[in-house]
């Protein structure tokens, strides 16, 4: 563990934050985790006791170990618990006005050697600063979905970013069982995301143009490249609404039409289709998140 970082806030506890902050317990820190609605608390605490029982049987992790990380684990609706932080990781909604109004809250609230951090990889955190008394203390720290598995983590360093703030977020990545990687330049959608999305446009390009099938597109992606995954199923995990609001958000900073969201992600979103999270996507799914039909 870093000796600098002692007590890890996570603000938003939706699929992303509510596994960084089981990740970070299970590593031996004390974790905050805040989100405005209880629901949002009470689906986290499910979820995240669902995931871990299952990762009990399969003999990942005790039951000792588990009843230790939610034991330091603090679930609330109060920002203010997070007061005593020494690094907050932001994870709510990729809005750019919801993001710099709550750096500004955070700004005021923690210690003055706190990091603040957004696991954002889309908003780069030079978006940030102007909301913040301490811009050397905020970086990009972006984890993937799902955190609880993903190993890679990326650490962008923005030009206000000091070498202290890089360098700790690094240690803190480490420390909690993850590989990071560094980037020296902020660039949206960072390193992974970027290829990943060249790959989702010629799949889409394809799949529009009726080359072939949303699913043999995804088969030839696992079966010929060897991708865990197709691009259309994972959509379906991240969210098409995520999808859509990332391709909106380059679109408004560079004014490229080619940015823009596919029609056929737009269609969906505007359906109400947005992947796992809904039932259906480009596949349709039960209630536990398992999909229907077809295996890719």
């Amino acid at each position: 563990m870093t000796n600098k970082l002692k007590r890890i806030g996570v603000v938003g506890a939706g699929a992303m934050g509510s596994q960084i902050a089981m990740v970070t317990a299970l590593s031996g820190y004390s974790v905050v985790l805040q989100d405005i609605t209880p629901e949002s608390l009470h689906k986290s605490k499910s979820f995240l006791h669902e995931q871990m029982a299952k990762r009990i049987q399969k003999g990942r992790f005790t039951e000792e170990e588990v009843e230790s990380a939610f034991a330091k684990l603090m679930f609330t609706t109060e920002l203010a618990e997070l007061k005593n932080t020494d690094l907050v990781i932001e994870a709510i909604v990729e809005n750019l006005e919801a993001k710099q109004a709550l750096f500004n809250q955070l700004d005021q609230l923690v210690p003055k050697h706190t990091i603040l951090a957004t696991n954002s990889s889309t908003i780069v955190s030079s978006k940030l600063i102007e909301s913040v008394s301490r811009p050397e203390k905020v970086c990009n720290i972006h984890f993937f979905n799902p955190a609880l598995v993903m190993e890679l983590v990326e650490v962008v360093k923005g030009p206000h970013t000091s070498d202290e703030t890089a360098e700790i977020s690094m240690a803190f990545v480490e420390s909690i069982g993850k590989k990071g990687v560094l980037l020296k330049k902020e660039i949206s959608g960072f390193i992974a995301n970027r290829i990943l999305g060249k790959l989702m446009d010629e799949a889409v390009f394809l799949y529009e143009n009726g080359y072939a099938s949303f699913e043999e597109i995804d088969v030839a992606v696992t079966k010929a490249l060897g991708h865990p995954i197709g691009p259309f199923a994972l959509m379906d995990l991240t969210g098409l609404d995520v999808n859509y609001a990332v391709r909106m958000q380059r679109f408004k900073e560079s004014g490229d039409e080619n940015e823009k969201p596919s029609a056929t992600v737009t269609d969906k979103v505007e359906k109400g289709e947005l992947g796992r999270k809904t039932g259906k996507g480009f596949y349709d799914y039960d209630a536990t998140g398992k999909r229907i039909g077809i295996t890719v």
